[in-house]
């Protein structure tokens, strides 16, 4: 929990606190444009919680943990240290795969939240320097989000977890051929996981927003 979640929280800091910022910039000028100043917040804080958030942070817990989860079972794999597990009456698995899915399905949910934070303050400073009423951005926040918004995100980002943390220690347990496979599977398992957290994104969000049309 602590390499999934403490270690990986000034990156998630520095990264969402631009995005929310970038999000803003693109958004107020073309808001102030049309009128719809009432509405920035509550767009800057829907697209955060909703997609970018959840998305985001798995999208950088696989490039992180995901490639250390497979590069350090996979070793232990090429160098029968599983096997030696094994032999002393150990199951793999449950020493092994249990603590990085239960560490990875708990903290990124934990991450999202902090990163649902950071993204939203970082759009506020924005709109702070563009002369408009700060009350305005935090009015829109609380008639536009519901607690669905933030929940249905963490929802999302546990499912990713868990699915980072599988696909990761599969690509461990599976590896083969000495230093070239460990990279090899190292390389799949980031890659498999970017593009099932993209597709599952997808899916996941038709079931849970769907439930509120905005």
């Amino acid at each position: 929990m602590a390499r999934v979640g403490v270690d990986s929280l000034p990156l998630i800091v520095v990264t969402f606190a631009f995005a929310g910022m970038v999000i803003a910039v693109q958004m107020v000028d073309q808001f102030v444009r049309f009128g719809a100043e009432s509405l920035i917040g509550g767009i800057i804080g829907l697209s955060i919680t909703r997609e970018l958030a959840p998305v985001m942070t798995a999208l950088i817990v696989a490039g992180r943990i995901g490639a250390s989860f497979a590069a350090e079972i996979g070793t232990m794999k090429v160098t029968e240290q599983i096997d030696a597990l094994e032999v002393m009456g150990v199951d793999p698995v449950n020493y092994l795969v249990v603590p990085r899915f239960l560490a990875c399905a708990f903290m990124l949910p934990v991450l999202t939240i902090f990163s649902d934070f950071v993204g939203i303050i970082g759009g506020y400073f924005v709109v702070m320097t563009r002369e408009i009423n700060v009350l305005v951005y935090k009015t829109s926040l609380s008639e536009l989000m519901d607690p669905l918004d933030v929940i249905g995100g963490l929802i999302k980002s546990s499912v990713f977890g868990a699915t980072i943390a599988l696909v990761s220690c599969y690509a461990g347990m599976t590896a083969s051929g000495g230093a070239r496979g460990v990279g090899r599977m190292t390389t799949s398992a980031v890659v498999v996981s970017n593009m099932l957290v993209l597709i599952l994104n997808y899916f996941l969000s038709v079931l849970i927003f769907s439930l509120r049309v905005i």
